[in-house]
């Protein structure tokens, strides 16, 4: 019975902690200069993504076979295939680590206390 309340609890708390909005901080830096960064950041990213997605994605599915000598199609963007062949998820990734080249952290925001 005890498992049947704790459990749901448990869920519902890390649904919470799971839903925290984040913001990039660096010491020193003004908003102009966040919004300046961010946008480079993000734009340079959408060109690296972009690039990578359209010219080196393979067209169709390729042809796999398991140990027992089965064959199956396998597309680009499968769990079999590269995590990273997902434009948004690279483009997400690279945005990221240019923010994080420049210094900046991503934190929690903090509440307004009212």
């Amino acid at each position: 019975m005890r498992r049947r309340i704790l459990i749901p609890i448990a869920c519902a708390a890390l649904a919470a902690t799971a839903c925290t909005p984040m913001q990039w901080v660096k010491p020193q830096a003004t908003p102009q200069q966040l919004d300046q960064d961010a946008a480079q950041c993000q734009q340079e990213a959408w060109r690296e993504a972009r690039l990578r997605t359209w010219l080196y994605r393979p067209i169709g599915p390729a042809m796999l076979q398991d140990a027992q000598g089965r064959r199956f199609l396998v597309w680009p963007s499968s769990p079999f295939g590269d995590p990273f062949s997902d434009q948004l998820m690279d483009e997400a990734r690279l945005a990221s680590f240019c923010m994080r080249s420049k210094g900046y952290e991503l934190v929690p925001v903090e509440p307004k206390n009212q």
